[in-house]
């Protein structure tokens, strides 16, 4: 077990499994401690997952609020709670609830290979990545849809080896107003715009979601393509982003688990997953913030965003316990890797 009093100010261990939540519990015990637990189906038997899983549809979906712009609110609420369903509660295809969640998101496949419908009929590497992440988690990573949208993926990439935020089919189209923007984006009677201009730079944003899926992946996670995007992505770590949205550097301490956007916990589990050490620079400068923000209760705060505000609840708390378990396994995956190197 790593002596977490000599990596933290403060050892966030009792406080995990003093929380009062059995599920982070049991996965601090096992992933922190290496203590030999009950089958994890215990975990998928507990009334808050029950209650998530009473919700799901025939077809395997859930169903999202109807919003004005036109996206597909049962794929975004599908992909909103599998999220919980694989990262938190580590759901594998065994579940049947999970194996439906899983094929309604293939069904959301093109013939592409990206997962369509979030920018209604525009490209979404972004979530494409995202949702790949999770579907390889849960088992699929041979399964041949999922190929496919790596392999779409690595078609899509910038020169520079990253992704964009948004559809990299519009970027190409010069002097688009904020209401075509919107309207191509939200309507799904408009074609899928191919407008591409590779020459534009890598967005972190984008790309963090996407490399999820690459770290996930067995065979991809040491692709050269894998490595080349988790150099980029660590270049830009508290820094201002190429791209239009998520711009501003506080992004990068905003934290949520399951992840959704891009920030500096997310990216960390990525880059640790593939490989960085914990010497390179910008992965030393980025493990010393957590270590020097961490509270006098042990644990991560959701934000500490200067354009985020942030209102203290049960529900912030449980959080916290979230984010603060993430950090303890990112910790120990780049302490470990390095003992064996």
């Amino acid at each position: 077990m790593i002596d977490w009093a000599t990596v933290f100010r403060i050892d966030p261990f009792p406080f995990l499994l003093a929380s009062g939540e059995p599920a982070v519990a049991y996965f601090a015990r096992r992933d922190l401690a290496g203590e030999n637990m009950l089958p994890l189906e215990m975990v998928w038997e507990l009334p808050e997952v029950q209650r998530l899983l009473r919700h799901q549809q025939e077809d395997g979906s859930w169903k999202g609020a109807k919003v004005s712009f036109g996206v597909k609110d049962s794929l975004v609420e599908t992909w909103r709670q599998f999220r919980f369903l694989v990262q938190q509660y580590q759901f594998d295809r065994r579940h049947p609830a999970l194996e439906k969640a899983a094929e309604f998101l293939f069904s959301c496949q093109s013939e592409e290979g990206d997962i369509r419908g979030i920018l209604a009929n525009q490209y979404a590497p972004y979530y494409t990545g995202a949702i790949l992440s999770l579907l390889i988690q849960a088992g699929y990573a041979e399964d041949p849809r999922v190929e496919r949208g790596m392999q779409w993926l690595l078609q899509v990439r910038q020169e520079d080896g990253g992704w964009v935020i948004g559809s990299p089919g519009l970027l190409g189209i010069p002097h688009l107003s904020w209401k075509e923007l919107c309207d191509l984006t939200g309507n799904p009677a408009r074609e899928t715009m191919r407008a591409f201009d590779p020459g534009l730079p890598f967005s972190a944003a984008g790309t963090g979601m996407v490399l999820r899926a690459f770290a996930a992946h067995p065979a991809y996670r040491t692709s050269p393509e894998a490595l080349r995007a988790a150099q980029l992505l660590k270049s830009k770590i508290f820094k201002e982003d190429n791209g239009s949205s998520y711009r501003h550097p506080d992004n990068w301490i905003r934290f949520q688990f399951p992840f959704w956007w891009n920030n500096l916990i997310s990216a960390l589990d990525s880059l640790s997953r593939i490989g960085l050490a914990k010497e390179d620079p910008d992965i030393e400068r980025a493990l010393q913030w957590l270590i020097d923000h961490q509270q006098s209760d042990g644990l991560w705060k959701m934000s500490y965003s200067r354009i985020h505000k942030e209102t203290a609840t049960s529900r912030t708390h449980t959080a916290q316990l979230w984010i603060t378990l993430t950090v303890c396994r990112i910790f120990r995956r780049f302490l470990e890797s390095s003992d064996n190197s």
